[in-house]
């Protein structure tokens, strides 16, 4: 047609130019322009370049296609952007007929000069229609003439069409970089050089651009034989592979990766059917090139790239079901790629590295992860040579990855501190790869490795199980002063996480470490004691513990072997070099350098901590070497190291003139050598060293105490700095007090003796500066430091018995704190007084500067420091504490004697003290509560609200929230507050109650809170129950439910660490966090176990304590009632499933204190949960107690016979459980004197039974039957022979059982199930059973198990005297878990799981045999799809009538899957609907979509006609066609009718046939996109018989 209009203009018109200048005239519509164009290209054809034509065509080049181009055509409105695309595309083909008809001089060079001169300027109006310009004149620019200008806006083309910045501009660079590519010769040169060298290709974003520039030229860059005009063989180029690499491993967008495997697989078809040896350039190292090819091994090297683009292919689909049987493929790659002459490698290991890189980079975390675990076996499956390229994998992907948590969590069936098999596989591997690794390579790797570690932020569990791995390589000396160094750093990266435990033993872990890997010839004393600093004592490092011992051997082992250190020279000592050095290191500490002046602020502890340390530890190696009889020789060494100190210590209280610095030093290093020496794990009484050291610094106790009175009493204290002394000086007053207490009171000198001093002077201080004049700051100073003393010395006092008081015969110090006011502040600095006391950030003080927020802290403290004092006064006078103020003129004690007030007083603190102040305040609250619930309710109330708001407000740490938490609880819950309370019944016990549904609530968020409380409340039940009546605990019972049943349903992150934990747990003392930590037992399970124990101690003989077993185990029932009213049906391990678990655990440990009266007013209860639709646990649970009942009280039978006498229909498959109990009745019977009346009765309803429709209650009324009748032939009852033949019979034709599925099956199964085969009702009652055995055997998640000895380790509630009863003695323990009606399932699973490698797999089908995927980047996604790898047919599918998007958007899938060459729909806006993209899965983006709207359909087939379309209806017509008997033309088009009326009428005129499907149902019809789809397809079959046979 466009060839017909050119003629026919030509013809009206002898001149060109005239016709060309009219078409230059008017608005620049695209049909204007596209005119132009085939004029020009049909005088092109017709070589009319002679005359005045060229000088048109220059004129017509400058004057309009330019301006045009530039997007000022005469001021016209361009339209719309489609419109204005296609203007563009019409104008550039006119520009490129114009260069070539402008003859000489070449108007096309000068055009290109122009249009590069402005896209080097960058402008955005310019740089796009000098884009437009050059791919319009490119393809005319002469190879040898213009061959400079081709290199140039080639290169500059790419640069362009690489940058990620400007996608705008890049669409059209690569546009111009195809049509000079596809030019061929000089310009495919300039344009592969331009990409050759086009930068670093490691930049982001610059992969997908480059992909798609190489898959559009790919014709070029991988040609087929025979090809005319190739370029650059693409094969032989390392970067064009690398590229590829980093698109099928890194891309993060599907198009990308679609491009890199569309390359691959080209490349190996072209080498292929070339069959000529090709290597990629020269490689790196002594590996394979990236790429090769060889004649001779064609077969093996197709197999290799046919297996490992399939798998590319596959990961795609991130479903593992479907990638998982692919997997063992992986592993012939990695057989394929090293040779077995040799060992070395055949591909290049890189490849294999792009699988794995891909699966850590899936949004699918368990493909992740099963990519890691592959990654991990691979040594355990193949033998590799070493690979530079593996190395940089782990420390880089492969690392990254292992940072996800959620990596490591425990897989279902796996039991609970087992350990994460991930972690294992993790360690197992790097000790593995390690051990392989040449000696040279080794250190370079480590080192990289722990660089890497330290180079980001871990998580709590990767970092655990990374340093694991780590601490489990062989001993080798891989780790020089570098390497040590790193781990230090990664240490500090451990510390960062609030998991206390794991952070422990990560540092646990990482000294291991270095213990194993570090070379000590490369490292001196010193880096070995800086790194040691960096660990925490109180969570790794602690003395006595397994790894202070490994510690001490690899010292001892090694110490002449260090690298000699500057301060660790010879001296002519007999010391070993480890005992120079620390000889040396505390000299020099205890010294105060001459050039290191005084200054008012403390030293820094670090020092002392590390001095401490190597002290301890070189006398502890000392003990190593030598023999027991030589023991002295250990006491001597300490000596040596204790002899500067203990003289400086000597000196302090008798010289005046010792230098501050030196005291601050001595005293740290003594506190933190008294705190060190500490043994863990062991008992001290065993710990010489221990005793040595506390009997020398008891030697200087008079001369510290002397010299801490001094200070603390003699106004030497004056500034803010100050106040760090007098914490100093106060904890080495309580350390030497704890010693002296050890060491009984009996000793030369006690440190008792100061405190009297010490308590007077403080007393006198305070006084004096209640005076009322205005203090100076030194006067405030000193006052703080007063009242921090007199904390102190009230806390000392405490520690001495004191009998209990009967009077107010009161001391001064307790007159005097009594009448202290309390809450009294300081006058804040004056600003001349700020200044004297600049704290530097740097120093580690206790208290900040005299600043706002630094003296708040210094007032905070002094009157917490009151409260202390308060709190001792009131524990010590709590017995004169009256009920209420009264009206005492001159009260001798008014602290005491006022408790209202003083309750006052300390609500007014706790507005105004910080959160980690407050626990004295608590303590006071303790004792006043109780005695003012009566007189004050109301003050006691608010008491509980303002307590409760701090510690709901307070953060979960572990110095802050814990301390206050348990302060709380036992003022709160105090058994004397909950006694009066309840006796009252007014607010306050409502309020009580309040507040402990507010802690359960918020014990779901923070673990351990529920803990607290209710082990308070038991064990002070269990000790104020010297009645026996457990008052307070029956007005409180709901506590003890809510215990019975407690436990929430962790989030998986949750659930990790407590996985985690346990694991560490299970170490036992293999990890030393484990002995330096205490166990605080905050899991959620310990709440159950607390309240079961505390139930078992109760005495059912005893009658309150009868009435309070039998609240619980009615509220319990209610509990069960309610539970199952809110959900009919419920999920297995969902948290109803397991409230209603731990209700029936709960009644069967309650069980043995119910009486017959009690049962028989819950029994109805107790069957009636027996037809309710449970899990099977609880099914189990309600079958025992259902037995245990019946054995106890054998008069409930007839309720039991009853459960059988409903209907079937009502019954359904309820009726199991009580055939279940049915099955155990020989155990209920047995001790009925006569039986016969009972077996009779059970065999009549097992028989009846056997009759049942459902399959289910057919199994177990078998069982029943034939543990009945086993029991009948025991007893040996003639009565029954006439029934024998029944039974029997109806035995044996259940087991030769014969029919479909698994019913043989089944009932050999249901035989050997636990509970009718092993369970023994009476010999398995025991807490084992109940609460890990048969929540095990019944499939219970395994964190509902708590195994016994969890009972018995929790020591907080004794056990009672029959705790035999804990444990099982039977043969259940020994069994696996397993139920009958899911051993299908499992077998199944297992035997798909042994599948080693699949035969076949799914594979999506992605044609590569055509054009590249953008072979032409400037079309339109119609044209695009055209072009994609695939067949494109001549058949168009109409589907203009159709109305339901779901229909629509499965025909464009059909029709994109099919290569339709179009369909045709009524509105293109159907294509946005959500319907139409879930059916159509982005099939509209590869398929040419074609609007025509229903009235316009008649038209539109007419037009198709003439095209020569054979127009097919899909319908049911009195002529139609069969499908099976119909042969479709090539260019066939399809109409569909609408979903309910088919093709109009007016319609089936136009057609030229109608085609029918055959059908045989009765249904008339098919759904309109099945029937489309049917004819697709057989259009489709049709073509690819004809092609396969053209005759």
């Amino acid at each position: 047609m466009e060839w017909v209009l050119a003629e026919a203009l030509l013809a009206q018109s002898g001149d060109p130019r005239v016709l060309l200048g009219a078409l230059c005239r008017g608005e620049a519509s695209a049909e204007r322009v596209e005119t132009l164009r085939f004029l020009l290209q049909r005088l092109e054809d017709a070589g009319a370049g002679q005359g005045a034509l060229p000088e048109a065509a220059r004129e017509l080049a400058a004057g309009y296609l330019v301006p045009l181009l530039h997007g000022r055509p005469g001021g016209h409105d361009p339209g719309p952007p489609r419109s204005r695309r296609r203007v563009l595309r019409a104008a550039g083909a006119a520009l490129r007929s114009c260069a070539r008809l402008a003859g000489s001089p070449p108007l096309a060079a000068a055009l290109a000069e122009e249009a590069l001169r402005e896209l080097r300027a960058g402008r955005p109006p310019g740089a796009e229609a000098a884009l437009e310009i050059l791919a319009a004149v490119a393809p005319c620019l002469r190879p040898h003439e213009d061959g400079a200008l081709l290199e140039r806006v080639a290169q500059a083309a790419v640069a362009l069409a690489l940058d990620a910045e400007g996608p705008g501009r890049a669409e059209g660079a690569a546009a111009l970089v195809t049509a000079l590519g596809k030019g061929g010769g000089v310009a495919l040169t300039a344009v592969w050089g331009a990409l050759a060298s086009s930068g670093n290709r490691s930049e982001p974003g610059r992969v997908g651009p480059e992909l798609r520039l190489l898959s559009a030229l790919a014709e070029k860059l991988l040609p087929e034989p025979g090809a005319c005009d190739a370029g650059p063989d693409a094969r032989r180029c390392g970067r064009f592979w690398r590229t590829v690499q980093a698109g099928l491993g890194c891309a993060e967008d599907a198009l990308t990766r679609k491009r890199a495997r569309y390359l691959l697989q080209r490349a190996v078809e072209v080498s292929a059917e070339r069959g000529v040896g090709c290597t990629c350039g020269p490689q790196e190292g002594t590996g394979p090139s990236l790429f090769w090819w060889s004649k001779k091994k064609k077969d093996e090297l197709l197999k290799f790239w046919e297996n490992y683009i399939l798998i590319m292919e596959t990961l795609e689909g991130n479903q593992i079901h479907v990638i998982k049987p692919v997997l063992p493929k992986l592993n012939n790659l990695f057989e394929y790629a090293v040779s077995e002459e040799n060992g070395c490698w055949l591909f290049h290991p890189s490849w294999h590295l792009c699988i794995y890189k891909r699966m850590f980079e899936s949004e699918n975390k368990i493909l992740t992860k099963e990519g890691i675990i592959h990654f991990l076996e691979l040594y355990e499956t193949v033998a590799l040579p070493f690979s530079l390229e593996f190395s940089e994998f782990i420390i880089g992907p492969l690392m990254d990855a292992l940072s996800e948590s959620s990596l490591y969590s425990r897989p279902t069936g796996q039991l609970v501190g087992s350990g994460s098999p991930l972690g294992l596989k993790l360690q197992k591997f790097l000790v593995t790869y390690v051990s392989l690794l040449p000696e040279e390579i080794k250190s370079n790797f480590l080192l990289k490795f722990l660089q890497k570690m330290r180079s980001r932020h871990w998580c709590a569990v990767p970092i655990l199980f990374l340093s694991k791995a780590l601490a489990n390589i062989p001993r080798c000396k891989a780790l020089g002063l570098e390497g040590l160094l790193a781990l230090r750093d990664v240490i500090q990266c451990t510390m960062i996480t609030h998991h206390i435990l794991l952070r422990g033993a990560a540092q646990c872990f990482l000294l291991q470490t270095a213990m194993h890997l570090v070379d000590v010839e490369k490292v001196s004393l010193s880096d070995v004691s800086s790194f040691l600093i960096s660990l925490k004592q109180e969570e790794s490092l602690g003395r006595g513990t397994t790894l202070w011992t490994e510690l001490c051997d690899w010292l001892c082992v090694n110490e002449r072997s260090f690298r000699p250190s500057s301060i660790c020279g010879p001296d002519g000592l007999p010391e070993t070099s480890l005992n120079a050095y620390v000889k040396n290191l505390v000299q020099e500490y205890i010294t105060s350098p001459a050039w290191e002046r005084e200054s008012c602020f403390m030293p820094d502890w670090s020092e002392a901590r590390l001095t401490a340390l190597m002290i301890l530890l070189a006398v502890d190696v000392e003990g190593m070497k030598i023999e027991y009889s030589e023991k002295r020789r250990t006491q001597n060494v300490l000596r040596i190291f204790l002899d500067p100190l203990l003289d400086a210590l000597v000196k302090l209280g008798t010289n005046a003139y010792v230098p501050l610095l030196r005291t601050d030093r001595s005293l740290q290093l003594l506190v933190k050598l008294l705190h060190t020496c500490m043994l863990k794990g062991s008992s001290p009484q065993d710990d010489e060293v221990s005793a040595f050291l506390q009997s020398s610094i008891m030697s200087a106790t008079e001369s510290i105490s002397q010299f801490v009175l001094r200070r603390l009493t003699m106004r030497e204290l004056q500034k803010v700095a100050d106040l760090d002394r007098c914490h100093l000086y106060l904890m080495l007053l309580t350390e030497l007090t704890n010693l002296h207490l050890k060491a009984g009171w009996k000793r030369a000198y006690s440190i008792f003796r100061v405190l009297s001093p010490l308590k007077n002077a403080s007393m006198r201080h305070l006084q004096e500066m209640e005076s009322g004049k205005e203090l100076s700051l030194g006067d405030q100073i000193q006052k703080v430091v007063s009242m921090a003393t007199l904390a102190t010395v009230c806390e000392a006092s405490t520690l001495q018995p004191v009998p209990e008081l009967d009077s107010l015969d009161a001391e001064p110090m307790d007159r005097f704190l009594s009448a202290f006011p309390f809450n009294q502040t300081l006058q804040k600095p004056r600003a001349e007084e700020q200044g004297q006391c600049a704290h530097p950030m740097e120093s580690s003080s206790f208290f900040e500067e005299s600043s706002s927020q630094g003296w708040g802290r210094v007032v905070a403290q002094y009157i917490h420091d009151q409260w202390v004092c308060l709190s001792f006064l009131l524990e010590k006078y709590h017995t004169l504490v009256p009920a209420t103020d009264g009206t005492i003129p001159e009260p001798l004690l008014p602290a005491i004697q006022m408790p209202a007030q003083t309750l006052r007083s300390a609500l007014d603190t706790l507005s105004i003290l910080p959160s980690e102040q407050v626990l004295p305040v608590f303590r006071c609250m303790k004792v006043l509560v109780p005695k003012l619930l009566t007189s004050a309710e109301s003050l006691c109330i608010e008491s509980f609200d303002m307590a409760w708001k701090i510690i709901s407000s307070l953060s979960n740490t572990q110095l802050t929230f814990w301390p206050n938490l348990k302060g709380f609880v036992q003022f709160v819950f105090d058994n004397r507050v909950l006694t009066i309370a309840a006796k009252i019944k007014s607010q306050a016990y409502f309020k009580i109650k309040e507040i402990m549904y507010k802690i359960i609530e918020m014990s779901a968020i923070r673990t351990g809170i529920f803990n607290i409380l209710i082990s308070y409340c038991c064990q002070s039940w269990i000790v104020s129950d010297s009645k026996r009546s457990l008052f307070s605990a029956k007005n409180y019972s709901e506590l003890v439910l809510e215990a019975c049943i407690f436990g929430t349903v962790f989030r998986r992150d949750q659930r990790l660490i407590q996985d985690v934990q346990t694991f560490i747990e299970n170490l036992g003392q293999d990890c030393a966090a484990n002995v330096v930590m205490e166990n605080t037992k905050r899991e959620d399970y310990y709440v159950r176990i607390c309240a079961v124990k505390f139930l078992c101690l109760l005495d059912g003989s005893n009658a309150s304590h009868k009435l309070f077993i039998e609240d619980i185990a009615m509220k319990l029932l209610d509990k069960d009632e309610l539970v199952s009213k809110t959900r009919t049906r419920y999920y297995e391990n969902s948290l109803q499933h397991r409230v209603k678990n731990r209700i029936w655990q709960t009644l069967l440990v309650l069980f043995p204190s119910f009486d017959q009266n009690f049962l028989n007013g819950i029994i109805d209860k107790i069957f009636h949960a027996g037809f309710t639709n449970n899990q099977a646990s609880i099914k189990y649970f309600i079958e025992w107690i259902i037995i245990l009942i019946l054995h106890k009280c054998p008069q409930f039978l007839p309720k039991f016979w009853d459960c059988f006498s409903y209907s079937e229909e009502k019954l359904k498959t309820s009726i199991c459980t009580f055939l279940s109990v049915l099955s155990h009745l020989g155990i209920i019977v047995q001790n009925i004197p006569d039986k016969t009346p009972l077996l009779k009765q059970a065999l009549l309803i097992a028989l009846q039974w056997c009759l049942s429709h459902n399959f289910s209650v057919r199994l177990y009324a078998l069982v029943a039957l034939k543990k009945v009748w086993d029991v009948c032939k025991a007893l040996g009852v003639e009565e029954y022979n006439a029934w024998t033949t029944v039974i029997e019979r109806s035995l044996s034709q259940a087991e030769s059982m014969q029919g479909a599925g698994n019913a043989k099956k089944n009932w050999q199964r249901i035989q050997e199930h636990f509970f009718f085969a092993t369970f023994h009702p009476l010999e398995d009652y025991c807490l084992e059973t109940i609460f890990y055995i048969l929540p095990r055997l019944s499939g219970v998640i395994e964190e509902e198990w708590i195994a016994v000895g969890k009972f018995a380790n929790f020591a907080d509630i004794p056990s009672n005297t029959g705790s035999q009863w804990y444990f099982s003695r039977t043969p259940l323990s020994e069994l696996s878990p397993g139920d009958w009606s899911q051993q299908d399932i499992g077998s199944n699973m297992s035997e798909a799981a042994s599948q080693s490698e699949w035969a076949d797999v799914q594979k999506k089908i992605i044609p590569w045999r055509q054009e590249g995927l953008d072979a032409d980047l400037g079309l339109e996604f119609q044209d695009r799809a055209a072009r994609l790898g695939k067949s494109v047919s001549r058949l168009i599918v109409v589907a203009s009538l159709i109305n339901k998007p779901t229909n629509l958007g499965g025909l464009c899938r059909t029709c994109e899957v099919f290569g339709a060459a179009a369909l045709v729909l009524g509105s293109l806006q159907c294509v946005g609907d959500k319907q139409f993209q879930h059916l159509s899965v982005s099939a509209e983006q590869w398929l040419p979509l074609v609007e025509v709207k229903p009235a316009q359909l008649i038209d539109y087939l007419q037009l198709k006609k003439t095209e020569g379309y054979t127009i097919i209806g899909v319908e049911q017509t009195a002529r139609s066609s069969d499908l099976a008997q119909y042969c479709f033309p090539e260019k066939s088009l399809l109409l569909l009718g609408n979903e309910r009326e088919g093709i109009p009428a007016n319609l089936i005129q136009h057609l030229d046939v109608c085609v029918e499907i055959p059908q045989q149902g009765v249904i008339r019809s098919l759904n309109v996109h099945v029937s489309g789809a049917l004819l697709i397809w057989e259009y489709t079959r049709q073509q690819l018989l004809r092609r396969a046979d053209p005759s």
